[in-house]
């Protein structure tokens, strides 16, 4: 008889998420992903100007606040026919790079490295191996043994102290971490060097969009004054000041993010678990050209079925039966039904929970029991994200992915195979980031080198007036966030937001089942998962880390009875 295991929170990501997983034979039979808080966004935005609705949605997420300002403010560009200069374009493509290789970064050390890294067992460490085996795989200047007892010692008094601090509630010991000592005081020392290196790349994104993270955006480009004379605007040194965290950003992901990560990777090269679909959704993104243009998209678009890479298969986020979100284990209704799919124009978020009353031991899995809808690819559940986006370019023939993947591949001796597994999704992560490292740098050489010819110009106005517009409209602004396939779907009438659904990365990953019984990513990479010790799941937490869940920062209340929204944060 198969026993049932409860992990909530999911500790380590950003919302609520609770999973419920049935063990049997040491195994995962079933498991059972539940978003176990509620946005309501949608809601918030309706009646209100198009161009105004950025920086609302913007707080879906406290991590990919830019994210969503950028899907939306393409989803309106898109309905009202809007191209935006090429500065604007540049300057959108490099703070999304930005946000990307700060997420993907802070992702591996500071939210998934704990379920490979033992922090405790980095105190048996000699600091004298650790440096070789540093030095022997980067010249980072940061690799004496000098400096890694320094680092040994920082972590034997938090450990004495008997106050683990950011350390706490780890399953050190647990028999899955397979380091060396000397690994672990490595990880454990960039762990704390990326805590400083976070804080910088961020200017990026607040020298170009004003504050972070809660950048801005304008409909038609960028409300960024480039003026290389002048004190108020963008000037050069405030340039030359992005180019130089473009350039140390690039060096912190060669230097120290992928040697680590090829390095603790090569120990678990024989954990395959976690793979799941092996469907893969992608929309596509930073474009060289106009947004419309997708073949110049440096990420391709493409939809891969069954892990088949012979075969790219087209996606268009507009067709009405091509995508569709499904609430029949989901706590909404459609006009009242329980059940059903819609495409996103016509999609409608009307609550309606029927879940147990807190507190509970377990969700009626069979009935409704999450708060995340489940979005289809032609009726097929989908995993989007880092993983699937190598794998699309790889499958596209891309010469970049296709050189990247296979020389990394050789490194650590395994099969293509190999990457649809957590580990593969985690190195994926960071395969992706020398490639953004390097789209990013060259943006901003095209970038000063518009400015050098005397473009500055980051703004269209021809279509800013309401009274341009047409009575009505509707857009879709796609994107690749660092979680992959974001999309926010708007309908506008008589001037104001008629309708606004926004489909994101871990609704897509972390959905319930559906209709049709398809399980979503989450619930299919657990499945037949061993489990050491039922008490310690540091593998439900290596698997669902994987995918880096966002789920949201703050729960949106609305009150249906007068119409009123409020916004708790959560401390």
């Amino acid at each position: 008889m198969a026993k049932r295991i409860v992990v909530d929170p999911i500790t380590r990501i950003e919302g609520h998420l609770r999973v419920e997983a049935d063990i049997q034979d040491g195994k995962i039979a079933k498991a059972y992903s539940s978003g176990t808080s509620v946005r309501g966004l949608e809601l918030i935005v309706r009646d209100r100007d198009p161009r105004d609705v950025w920086a609302f949605v913007q707080r879906i997420c406290g991590v990919c606040t830019s994210s969503h300002a950028l899907a939306s403010i393409r989803s309106v560009e898109d309905a009202l026919d809007i191209k935006i200069p090429k500065n604007a374009s540049l300057i959108r493509n490099i703070m999304n790079q930005a946000l990307f290789l700060h997420d993907h970064i802070v992702h591996f050390y500071h939210l998934h490295a704990f379920d490979w890294v033992d922090v405790v067992d980095a105190l048996n460490a000699d600091p004298n191996k650790t440096s070789k085996i540093a030095q022997s795989i980067s010249d980072w200047s940061k690799s004496s043994p000098g400096y890694f007892a320094e680092i040994k010692n920082k972590v034997k008094k938090v450990v004495d102290s008997g106050q683990l601090g950011i350390f706490a509630n780890g399953y050190w010991g647990h028999p899955a971490y397979k380091l060396p000592s000397e690994v672990n005081l490595l990880a454990v020392a960039h762990y704390l060097e990326a805590l400083d290196w976070q804080k910088e790349v961020v200017k990026i994104q607040t020298i170009f969009g004003g504050k972070n993270p809660h950048p801005h955006y304008v409909v038609g480009g960028m409300a960024t004054p480039l003026d290389i004379n002048s004190d108020n605007g963008i000037h050069a040194e405030r340039l030359m000041n992005v180019s130089q965290l473009i350039d140390q950003a690039r060096e912190f992901v060669t230097k120290v993010y992928i040697p680590d990560l090829l390095a603790i990777g090569s120990y678990y090269k024989d954990w395959t678990y976690g793979g799941g679909l092996n469907n893969y959704l992608v929309y596509g993104d930073f474009p060289t050209g106009d947004i419309r243009d997708i073949d110049t998209y440096r990420i391709p678009r493409g939809i891969i079925l069954n892990g088949d890479l012979t075969k790219v298969h087209d996606l268009d986020p507009k067709d009405p039966e091509q995508i569709k979100e499904f609430i029949d284990h989901s706590w909404y209704t459609y006009d009242g039904k329980d059940s059903g799919g819609r495409h996103p124009w016509e999609g409608e978020t009307t609550f309606n929970y029927t879940g147990p009353k807190p507190p509970y031991d377990q969700l009626n899995v069979e009935d409704k029991y999450s708060w995340l809808k489940s979005p289809r690819w032609n009726e097929q559940a989908m995993e989007t994200g880092p993983l699937a986006r190598m794998i699309v370019g790889y499958a596209s023939g891309r010469k970049d992915y296709v050189k990247l993947v296979d020389d990394t591949l050789k490194k650590l001796n395994i099969p293509l195979e190999a990457l649809q597994s957590a580990l593969g999704r985690t190195v994926a992560r960071g395969l992706e980031s020398v490639l953004i490292s390097d789209w990013m740098r060259n943006d901003m050489d095209q970038l000063l080198e518009n400015i050098k010819n005397g473009d500055e110009t980051t703004f269209n106005r021809s279509k800013w007036e309401p009274e341009t517009w047409p009575k009505t409209a509707k857009g879709v602004g796609w994107m690749e966030a660092p979680r992959g396939a974001l999309g926010h779907w708007i309908q506008i009438a008589d001037k104001k937001v008629k309708n606004y659904q926004a489909v994101v990365p871990t609704t897509w990953n972390a959905s319930p089942v559906d209709h049709k019984g398809n399980i979503g990513a989450y619930e299919a990479s657990l499945k037949d998962t061993p489990i050491a010790d039922p008490k310690k799941p540091l593998e439900i937490l290596r698997i669902v880390h994987s995918f880096d869940p966002c789920l949201a920062c703050a729960v949106h209340l609305t009150d249906l009875e007068n119409q009123e929204s409020t916004e708790i944060r959560l401390g």
